[in-house]
């Protein structure tokens, strides 16, 4: 027997189910105000009340059958372009890797030590790269799960800061970017030391994803009434006000004309979000299209208690 493949599209469905209940929803109501309006005797109208009361009750569970399918079909969209998404993530750095690896496997450059140099350079930045994309997606699948076990300690958060900027430094290629910092905090927080480390990491990357041509990012941590702000600036495209909106949603990704289109998985803002509210704190952005953008993380300090 003949197998055949039925790959429909969730959305077509979704028309023809509306399609399907609608008529007779229709129908079975014009049916009802026929058989009130013609009735002669009580039982006329009973009934006639009975078919629409059927016919809202029908018309309600098919409502919500329809919410049901489009609710399965943006999650089939958002898994599809998830998937997709990842692929070509994972597939830049490893492509990258293999071709550096393969250089120095030729034996090519064996006599050459400041390319060999750079190729080892090359290899251990994608590396990073490849590496901050899987910690990225193993922390949104831990924190939607609600299995992400934080290790909070009272301590100043300049470690962690710091930590990230110098991950990130190396990450990126030392011509393309000005990378500086300027961290000065004294006060204690509340924190869990990876978890900050890996919101200030996924500010700096998103920075650098939508910046081109020589990128001017800055970390900066100050300390001010009884909070702790945490700044990441960027000389990037910048947002609208509509981006501006929805950019910490999950699998939002922003446009990019310069690099044509959407990148990223659209994790990194969402994440981000996820750890600062795990630490009672708010994260904000500060942008407008074409002139940059400013994420600014603002964190309690700790009590003399803690």
């Amino acid at each position: 027997m003949k197998r055949f493949d039925l790959n429909l599209d969730l959305t077509n469905v979704i028309v023809i189910l509306g399609a399907g209940v609608l008529l007779p929803v229709l129908l079975s109501t014009a049916a009802g105000i026929v058989a009130i309006s013609l009735a002669e005797d009580t039982a006329g109208i009973v009934t006639g009340i009975l078919v629409i009361c059927f016919t809202v009750t029908a018309a309600g569970c098919g409502m919500l059958a329809l919410v049901f399918a489009g609710r399965k079909a943006r999650l089939a969209r958002q898994q599809a372009d998830f998937i997709a998404n990842i692929s070509h993530e994972l597939r830049t750095p490893l492509s990258a890797i293999t071709l550096y690896a393969q250089t120095l496997q030729s034996g090519k450059l064996k006599d050459d030590h400041e390319k060999t140099a750079e190729c080892i350079t090359t290899i251990l930045r994608e590396a990073s790269w490849l590496d901050a994309i899987i910690d990225r997606v193993l922390t949104w699948r831990a924190s939607s799960k609600d299995m992400l076990d934080l290790n909070m300690k009272s301590e100043p958060v300049a470690g962690a800061v710091q930590g990230a900027v110098e991950r990130f430094r190396s990450m990126v290629p030392p011509d393309e970017i000005t990378l500086s910092s300027s961290i000065h905090s004294e006060l204690k927080v509340k924190h869990d030391a990876k978890a900050i480390n890996s919101v200030v990491l996924n500010l700096l990357i998103n920075a650098y994803k939508y910046t081109d041509g020589h990128r001017e990012i800055e970390a900066n941590v100050s300390d001010s009434s009884g909070c702790v702000t945490i700044e990441v600036k960027d000389n990037g495209i910048g947002l609208t006000a509509l981006q501006a909106k929805s950019i910490f949603l999950p699998f939002h990704r922003a446009e990019n004309p310069e690099r044509g289109g959407t990148t990223g998985v659209g994790l990194g803002l969402s994440i981000a979000r996820h750890l600062v509210n795990r630490h009672q704190g708010t994260i904000s952005v500060d942008s407008r299209h074409s002139g940059g953008s400013s994420f600014k993380i603002v964190l309690p300090a700790a009590g003399d208690d803690s």
